[in-house]
């Protein structure tokens, strides 16, 4: 992998970089230029969900491939809808989602595509500081769990497209699990979001079940995932490893959205 080029917003967190690498500035159009000028295969956001709203469907249009490191952004219809649209031609370039935390993407996107998931539940535990949340009466029950010390406090359970915006910095692993498991999507697939002030981890449970049969059985699979994360961390240092193999796998599939 050879860097092309670095926007910041901020000029100032790009100092160590060679200056030829150097983007930044209020004016996401420049990002567009470089990566024709330039001519590079793909353009990876990891800065906010708001950065690959703007830029992702352009970029596809022009043929270059996308990476999604906020794929929250996809929750928004409009979002999701403009990325898919412009990632559907011959000429587009493929729009890619990084499994980060989520274990077993691949095994819920099969699953899903050939009518065999019914119900999808994404629980994620951290500590009470790892959250950056922009809802008041979730901030609230956050700051409880904090002062509480210890014990679980659940800031949300409900479906994952409603999560999203409320905590866009921590749910890019259930965003992920909606779009893998395409047939349930943000709708259908819920999201619980736990606070306990006694973890050093990362927690995280993917419980997918299938259709019941006539005779009431069902097929069911529940993963944990337990990655150590002292309190303030937003994402694991596995998280980090994860979404680099993510990105050496980010290339040649052509369009469509791809999970990697």
């Amino acid at each position: 992998l050879e860097v092309a080029f670095v926007w910041n917003r901020s000029s100032g967190r790009l100092t160590e970089l060679p200056e030829e690498l150097r983007l930044s500035g209020e004016d996401l159009s420049v990002c567009l230029r470089a990566a024709t000028a330039r001519k590079v295969d793909v353009v990876v956001e990891v800065a906010h969900p708001a950065i690959s709203a703007a830029l992702a469907a352009p970029l596809l249009r022009a043929g270059v491939d996308f990476v999604v490191g906020s794929p929250t952004a996809l929750a928004a219809v409009g979002t999701e809808r403009a990325m898919r649209e412009a990632s559907a031609s011959a000429e587009s370039g493929g729009l890619y989602i990084p499994s980060g935390a989520l274990w077993g993407a691949a095994d819920l996107q099969s699953l899903s595509n050939r009518g065999g998931l019914a119900a999808l539940t994404v629980t994620m535990k951290k500590h009470p500081a790892s959250f950056r949340l922009t809802d008041a009466v979730l901030d609230a029950k956050r700051e409880a769990a904090l002062q509480a010390g210890g014990g679980e406090v659940v800031l949300y359970e409900g479906p994952v497209r409603g999560l999203c915006p409320l905590a866009p910095n921590n749910v890019n692993t259930m965003a992920a699990a909606a779009l893998a498991a395409s047939s349930l999507g943000f709708d259908g697939a819920v999201g619980r979001l736990v606070a306990d002030a006694s973890l050093v981890t990362h927690e995280i449970e993917i419980d997918a079940r299938g259709p019941k049969r006539a005779d009431g059985s069902q097929f069911s699979c529940v993963t944990r995932r337990s990655s150590p994360a002292p309190p303030g961390a937003v994402t694991s240092k596995a998280t980090y490893g994860s979404f680099l193999e993510s990105l050496v796998r980010a290339r040649g599939r052509g369009k469509g959205l791809h999970m990697v």
